[in-house]
């Protein structure tokens, strides 16, 4: 619980560091020895070969399976699971001990939740978070809200400010009007302050629609972060530099946390830190065992179900789609929903490439008008390949459904059937367009690009996987079936930065348009330059618009807001193409995830 008054914080601190310490010299007395690392450390592949050599390894029992199964030996899973479980224990109990520091909770909730190992201590967050909140409203009561109390330095004010704020609570960008000047600028000696202008920067990317002074924020702090890099020792110099590439609020932690435990820890002398950096690394190895699986898993539907034989020309890439969802669901006990939500992405990419590279305009509209109806008996007319994408499509909606009916009580099939129908038809519009030769106006083409990047989609069946009892009601599914803002501006975040790539997706040649071709056919004499950075622009903006719907009252889960949040974070990662039309920065997240043992 957190104090509430300065003495109580201030007395605290040496009892909360004799306890740390005690807990850290007996965690490092105890050895790993037992530890079976899942995946040497020399053990790479290539993104392309980590798919197949899963799955031809999934054939071959690991060695402690061959052993006498009478006898019921321990395994090396089973140490792992063990080691896990006592570091996570002890982690548990320092969480309730710094619980009483509020600086070091909010330390320490960074740490976790840098590391994507958060999702253990939820209910120790939200404790933290919510009496922070609470209390320091109250100390700060008639000062124009929360923002006073213990915080005084720049490090902690905006490390404070982005945590609540990505918890979902509002607190004033003014609580950063102390670091100004009388001018109203930031004042220049907080350029001698690294860690707290990283932490000003991180701070800025949770702003809203209208918040000036955050945008001054991120302006003042990432020019001195670019000017001061080169001055600096290497270690502070690597973690500004990632600072400043991969703010935390817009990256995925799964991909971003090893080299925050590598580089984010060396310049702090808490007494956790082993036992932290002890818990992630297993957490990875077992989160990285159960991704392997699945991959397996996927590999082999996506070959029984033989659409890639069907249809040759269609994107075959069900690691990359599995990446989504992996991304999308990051609880590693949640094995089945990512399975199911990467067979339904599977068919966003197949059915994309039906309207782009198959179907004539009359196939293309009976199509459409099957998916919206669900019309079996229509679909007798379609083409051999449409039709049994229609059943194979089928099946999946059926079995989720079925699924969600089972554990909520709520049959979802009309939400999902309803999400495809309405990524078919804007389909169709973009073909008709192509075909007719019409130019729509950008916010024309921008408006239907938002239906047909298939975020909805994947967000109408992360609704029911993510779903609990109180959550799925009358009035949360009529939110989700009507594209919603969280939803909205998160497809924005998708189709502007598909459009701004530089190289179409991997051996695509469809006709898809775009909203950069759109704008500078609108602004003629308009720069390449110039409109790509008003697509930024718009990228921003609808971060401000998704930073807006998280921090106010939903109907939705906190995980399938963290689920959307994700997706928007893998976006630039999905869609940064090099001149070799790869995505070399997802591929070596990849291999790092999947293959190379922290």
């Amino acid at each position: 619980m957190a104090m509430s008054s300065k003495s109580l914080f201030t007395s605290s601190r040496t009892s909360i560091s004799s306890s740390l310490k005690t807990i850290s010299q007996i965690e490092m007395a105890k050895t790993n020895a037992n530890c079976v690392p899942l995946i040497p450390d020399n053990h790479k592949w290539s993104t392309h070969d980590v798919y197949h050599k899963l799955v031809l390894s999934s054939t071959t029992p690991p060695p402690f399976k061959q052993l006498n199964h009478l006898t019921k030996p321990r395994t090396p899973n089973d140490h792992i699971s063990m080691e896990h479980e006592r570091k996570l224990k002890a982690f548990k109990r320092i969480f309730n001990i710094v619980g009483e520091d509020p600086i070091e909770s909010l330390v320490i909730i960074d740490a976790v939740q840098r590391l994507g190992i958060d999702h253990h201590f939820q209910e120790e967050i939200n404790t933290i978070l919510q009496d922070l909140y609470y209390n320091e409203a109250n100390i700060s009561h008639g000062s124009g809200g929360p923002g006073g109390g213990y915080f005084s330095h720049l490090h902690e004010v905006s490390l404070r400010f982005r945590l609540l704020r990505q918890q979902g609570y509002y607190v004033s960008p003014e609580v950063f009007d102390c670091f100004k000047d009388n001018t109203g600028k930031f004042k220049e000696n907080l350029g001698e302050d690294i860690s707290g202008l990283m932490a000003l920067y991180e701070a800025s990317h949770l702003c809203l629609e209208g918040e000036s002074v955050l945008q001054e924020a991120a302006d003042y702090s990432a020019q001195l972060l670019h000017t001061c890099v080169t001055n600096l020792a290497h270690n502070q110099a690597t973690m500004v530099e990632h600072t400043l590439s991969h703010p935390h609020h817009k990256s995925f932690s799964k991909f971003t946390g090893k080299k925050y435990l590598s580089h984010g820890f060396q310049d702090t002398n808490n007494g956790w830190i082993n036992i932290l950096k002890g818990l992630a690394k297993i957490d990875f190895d077992m989160a990285q065992s159960t991704y392997q699986k699945e991959i397996v898993q996927i590999s082999k539907w996506w070959k029984k179900l033989g659409l890639a034989k069907e249809m040759s020309l269609a994107r075959d890439q069900p690691l990359k789609w599995y990446i989504w969802s992996m991304a999308c669901i990051t609880d590693p006990s949640l094995s089945e929903e990512r399975i199911d939500l990467t067979k339904s992405i599977s068919f966003i990419y197949l059915i994309d490439d039906i309207f782009d590279l198959y179907g004539t305009q009359d196939e293309l509209t009976l199509f459409t008008q099957v998916v919206n109806r669900w019309d079996y008996d229509a679909s007798e007319q379609l083409p051999h390949y449409m039709k049994i994408c229609f059943q194979a499509l089928d099946g999946i909606i059926n079995e989720i459904s079925f699924k969600m009916y089972k554990k909520h009580g709520w049959n979802p099939v009309e939400s999902l059937r309803k999400s495809w129908g309405r990524l078919c038809s804007a389909f169709l519009v973009e073909g008709k367009w192509f075909a007719s030769g019409y130019v729509p106006a950008s916010e024309e083409y921008l408006k239907n690009g938002i239906i047909s990047s298939g975020v909805h989609v994947v967000c109408v069946q992360l609704f029911f996987l993510l779903g609990c009892q109180d959550i799925i009601t009358k009035e949360s599914v009529e939110s989700i079936d009507n594209d919603p803002a969280i939803v909205s501006s998160t497809a924005q975040i998708l189709r502007l930065w598909d459009d701004l790539g530089s190289a179409k997706d991997e051996d695509q040649d469809g006709h898809d348009g775009s909203y950069l071709e759109y704008y500078m056919k609108e602004h003629q004499g308009c720069s390449v330059k110039e409109a790509e950075e008003h697509v930024m622009s718009k990228i921003s903006d609808a971060w401000k618009q998704l930073n807006k719907e998280c921090m106010t009252p939903t109907p939705f889960s906190q995980s399938f807001i963290k689920a959307t949040l994700n997706l928007a974070r893998m976006v630039p990662l999905m869609y940064s193409y090099d001149n070799n039309q790869r995505l070399p920065s997802l591929e070596d997240n990849v291999k790092s995830i999947l293959s190379i043992a922290l």
